[in-house]
């Protein structure tokens, strides 16, 4: 076991054993991976009254480590020919303003 020093978030020195320090990186990880899928989830639910009116809806299927969102279209959705418009004027212009976070949306039914 090894004991460090580091910042904690009011600038303080903190004594910690190498245990504490991963287990606080993990729940700051955890912690944003659910706060940036939360802000994708909202987003959507924006646009998703429109796609179910339709028989259709959008599902998250990954966001990767370079911040790529990759979503799929189900339902009435994944054969209609206005998907590929509903993706880039709706969801991706959606996603991107209430996500910035994300770099790149992509739809992998299209």
């Amino acid at each position: 076991m090894y004991l460090l020093y580091y910042s904690n978030s009011n600038n303080k020195s903190v004594l910690a054993n190498s245990q504490t320090l991963v287990v606080q990186q993990y729940i700051m990880e955890t912690t944003l991976e659910h706060s940036l899928s939360d802000k994708i989830e909202l987003a959507l639910n924006k646009i998703r009254p429109y796609l179910v009116a339709d028989g259709g809806n959008v599902e998250v299927i990954e966001v990767t480590p370079d911040l790529t969102l990759r979503l799929q279209f189900v339902g009435a959705c994944s054969s209609c020919s206005m998907s590929a418009m509903t993706f880039k004027a709706g969801i991706e212009d959606t996603i991107r303003r209430e996500v910035p976070e994300i770099v790149k949306v992509e739809a992998i039914s299209l």
